[in-house]
């Protein structure tokens, strides 16, 4: 390949141990300072939580004009280089990659993967200086062919060769893909995208995939871009892992990571998708939308980041919140979706938020602080004591555009686009956010706005839904629900979670029990799911309930009718609720967009 010349700041990475899940790296740094300072980040934009990249970096060497010079290991994340100033230096080292999710690091004989953040040291000093991958074959991945969102400076066929990014924060929000993978393109609203799929079955429908991605482009380019502006990018990238069961996402400036179950695919000669084809599409929307709502429009406290420790915000409740109300939403204007298939998955989100304690105690502004530590490292307790700021943020944000629109000419679309305009896609605070509902809605309705955001009340849906012409039922609770239990069955009733208040807590069962078996009316009976408990129940509001716990069987009393303690911050008396559209009409104005009363 024929050598160019590159910036400053410069990493070379071949993946030539794919066995031994190792990438090596080399970076040059053209004008050191004196004692240069590296560092690995901590954590990745789009994730929040502390996830210590540098425990995979091993093996870090340094040299000038071709001899070693001392490296001195500062924290777990830096590096000092006994390094003189402005002498062309080396670095080596490598990284293992062995986590198969968006966002870390993979590499085996099949397939690479690597986020900036898990492989490129960070050049203290020189951050904003322009920026060089250089992705070279080996024997091992020779075949492969490449895939990223960085500027190409000099590729081959295949798309080994060298990159740029202006700057460290471009370099690290290109995610790199690597393998024999399927390919296809497509143009929405003039901007050239690829979809790389990695680990397909045969049956991959992927002309499918491909033009059902089209339309929510072009839909979501449309929504922001209505002014006839230019997307903030020229070119876009989805690459998408598929797996026999995973599923998540994360958003990059001009391209995003994506993880599926091979099941979730379309299929060729299938009409009709398998359901977690439209969870995809949905994945697919949100992750499309962060182009603009968090790599652009962001926090005033992500305006910089801090790679070197947490980056707390109130915000994410707007920025994921929002953008989850708008994933399933475009697959609607899309045409995607109809309407019954869009309410039976707005349905789905109250119901778990409504079955969730824990939105009684912590505000969705709170969750989003408390991400590092709470969202992202969810235990047993997580249900009782927080919230999603995803789930209810969404609901917020239906609330919102359901109370602008009743109240006048103006919904959440405008909020959203005249934000964008106002900053030209720069950083927004909470006090923007108002502002602007002000004067799109009223004061009142921002201060509405505040209220669910900053309070553990619970949201006024069925008032709002019913403005639109959306009906709420009650439907009854199912047993766990009635019970205040989240299970997993599997030959026998594993307990996951013990919602507050409910008849499983006041019985003293607790997270990790196995629910062996019950006695009613002098017969025991084994159950292997939570169905065999009304079945052999009979008629008696009262069980005796055998758990294992730590080896030991305990015997304990269940009451089956009794209510949740009134007292208690608790989902167990709260029965499911239903959507049913009684006003087609003024649901279409809602569900299409359509602002006309």
């Amino acid at each position: 390949m024929t050598s160019v010349s590159s910036p400053g700041i410069r990493y070379t990475v071949q993946a030539s141990a794919v066995d031994a899940h190792l990438f090596d790296v080399t970076l040059h740094i053209a004008q050191p300072a004196a004692d240069q300072l590296l560092s690995l980040p901590v954590w990745i934009p789009g994730s929040y939580l502390v996830r210590e990249f540098s425990k995979n970096l091993q093996g870090l060497k340094a040299s000038q004009s071709g001899q070693p010079i001392a490296v001195q290991q500062l924290s777990k994340n830096q590096w000092k280089l006994a390094s003189s100033p402005d002498v062309d230096c080396t670095v080596s080292y490598q990284i293992c990659a062995y986590d198969t999710s968006v966002r870390t690091a993979w590499l085996d004989r099949r397939r690479g993967f690597f986020n900036g953040t898990s492989l490129c040291l960070r050049v203290h000093g020189q951050e904003r200086t322009e920026h060089a991958l250089e992705l070279l074959p080996s024997p091992a991945t020779q075949d492969w062919q490449v895939a990223t969102g960085l500027t190409v400076a000099q590729v081959d066929g295949e798309g080994w060769g060298l990159y740029t990014a202006a700057h460290y924060d471009e370099l690290v929000d290109c995610p790199v893909e690597m393998g024999r993978f399927w390919h296809g393109s497509f143009t929405a609203g003039g901007v050239y995208h690829e979809f790389v799929v990695a680990g397909a079955a045969p049956s991959f429908d992927g002309e499918r995939l491909l033009a059902d991605t089209q339309k929510i482009c072009e839909a979501e380019i449309a929504f922001w871009h209505a002014d006839g502006s230019q997307p903030p990018m020229d070119r876009y990238v989805f690459m998408l892992n598929v797996v026999d069961d995973n599923y998540g996402g994360l958003e990059h400036r001009n391209s995003t990571a994506l993880i599926c179950g091979r099941r979730d695919l379309p299929r060729k000669g299938e009409a009709k998708a398998a359901e977690g084809y439209n969870t995809l599409l949905g994945l697919i929307s949100h992750e499309y939308f962060h182009t603009w709502n968090v790599k652009r429009l962001r926090p005033e406290e992500f305006l910089c980041y801090d790679y070197e420790q947490e980056n707390y915000t109130e915000l994410l409740w707007f920025f994921e919140g929002f953008t989850s109300y708008y994933d399933d939403l475009f697959l609607r204007r899309a045409g995607l979706l109809d309407n019954a298939q869009y309410l039976k998955l707005i349905t789905r989100t109250i119901n778990q938020v409504l079955q969730t304690p824990g939105r009684q105690v912590q505000s969705v502004a709170e969750a989003s602080f408390d991400a590092w530590v709470k969202y992202y490292r969810q235990d047993e307790n997580t249900a009782n004591h927080t919230v999603s700021y995803y789930t209810k943020g969404s609901l917020v944000a239906l609330c919102l555009d359901l109370a602008l629109r009743a109240h006048g000419s103006h919904s959440l679309d405008d909020v959203m686009r005249t934000l964008w305009q106002q900053t030209q896609g720069g950083p927004i605070s909470e006090a923007h956010v108002l502002a602007v509902v002000t004067r799109l809605g009223s004061e009142a309705i921002a201060e509405q706005l505040r209220g669910w955001v900053h309070s553990t009340d619970d949201l006024p849906l069925r008032e709002l839904l019913a403005q639109h012409g959306i009906n709420t039922k009650v439907e009854p609770a199912q047993l766990a629900q009635k019970l205040g239990l989240r299970v997993q069955e599997n030959h026998s009733v594993q307990i996951k979670t013990v919602l507050r208040g409910g008849p499983a807590e006041q019985a003293g069962m607790m997270a990790g029990d196995e629910w062996l078996a019950i006695a009613s009316e002098g017969q025991r009976w084994r159950i292997s799911k939570l169905d065999d408990v009304p079945l052999y129940a009979g008629g008696s509001n009262t069980v005796t309930a055998w758990v294992a716990r730590d080896r030991q069987i305990l015997e304990l009393t269940l009451e089956l009718s009794k209510p949740a303690s009134e007292d208690a911050n608790t989902a167990s008396a709260i029965s499911n609720l239903g959507l049913e559209i009684t006003d087609k009409a003024a649901a279409e104005r809602w569900l299409t967009g359509n602002h006309s009363q």
